[in-house]
């Protein structure tokens, strides 16, 4: 095994492409050390991967990335290390599901507004089952000939500015870092070079997240300084992955290649250890 950790990796239970096993299978290919499956708004994959992974001699880190909303934005906030057997935890994510669900109907109402002929039940089945998103409505547009890819649905019809506001129902950024860290998890702020500014980040800071996913494959080697420098000046974690949603045999996989150090990821076990010995974990 490396010295490599991949705390970013999506499965068939939201909108990746590989199954849970599919993806323990390629970690240990990659002679990782640790992994975290981090799904949106669910884990239950980690349940389904965690004999394969003690199999594999991997350590399975169980994960999260969490829907919030941030200055009238949407927002992700990864959850990591976190008590999995909480009802706590477990109905809020349920009520995360629902609202990704509604926000799917809203999408889906947009489009049919501009003459697609789309309807809710088609991404649902194209989901199979998973938590909802906006890749799921992409593969229907694919399917139907409106576009030859993800990425063109996403430029044509899917982006944020193609979309306009969408209402949602998501929880604040705030009371989610606090649900986090109610359950004994770490909190860390997902990709924020895709999406904030410095005074955004420090805004994130005070709203008390745990630490920065400073390596992503959006992040140049500049950003990447950047946020490492953030963690360093706060005192906060420092995390990283490859936001992997691609096939098995996608040539441009970054899983393997876009890592963390393991150092960080047992600094993060020691920071939520503590946490859960001297908090009241909810239940």
């Amino acid at each position: 095994m490396s010295d490599k950790a991949d705390l970013h990796i999506h499965t068939t239970y939201s909108d990746g492409q590989l199954s849970p096993v599919e993806v323990i299978k390629l970690a240990a290919e990659k002679k990782l050390t640790s992994v975290a499956i981090t799904d949106h708004d669910t884990f239950e994959a980690y349940a389904v991967a965690k004999p394969f992974a003690d199999e594999a001699g991997l350590e399975l880190i169980p994960g999260v990335e969490i829907t919030t909303m941030f200055n009238g934005r949407e927002s992700h906030i990864l959850a990591y290390y976190f008590e999995t057997d909480t009802n706590y935890f477990t109905e809020f994510l349920a009520n995360q599901k629902r609202s990704r669900t509604d926000r799917i109907k809203v999408i889906v109402e947009i489009l049919q507004n501009q003459k697609i002929e789309i309807e809710y039940s088609e991404v649902w089945a194209q989901g199979n089952g998973a938590n909802l998103g906006r890749p799921h409505i992409a593969k229907v547009l694919i399917d139907k000939g409106y576009v030859s890819s993800i990425t063109e649905a996403f430029n044509l019809y899917l982006s944020n500015e193609k979309l306009g506001e969408v209402n949602n129902s998501y929880s604040n950024s705030e009371e989610v870092i606090q649900m986090i860290k109610n359950v004994g998890g770490a909190a860390i702020l997902a990709h924020p070079g895709r999406f904030y500014s410095n005074e955004e980040v420090e805004e994130f800071i005070e709203l008390g997240i745990d630490g920065i996913e400073c390596i992503h494959p959006s992040h140049n080697w500049k950003k990447q300084l950047k946020f490492v420098e953030f963690c360093e000046k706060h005192n906060l974690l420092k995390t990283g992955g490859s936001d992997y949603h691609g096939s098995y045999d996608n040539a441009n996989a970054h899983v393997g290649i876009v890592t963390i150090a393991q150092k960080h990821v047992s600094a993060m076990k020691r920071m939520t250890n503590q946490r859960k010995q001297t908090i009241l974990v909810k239940e």
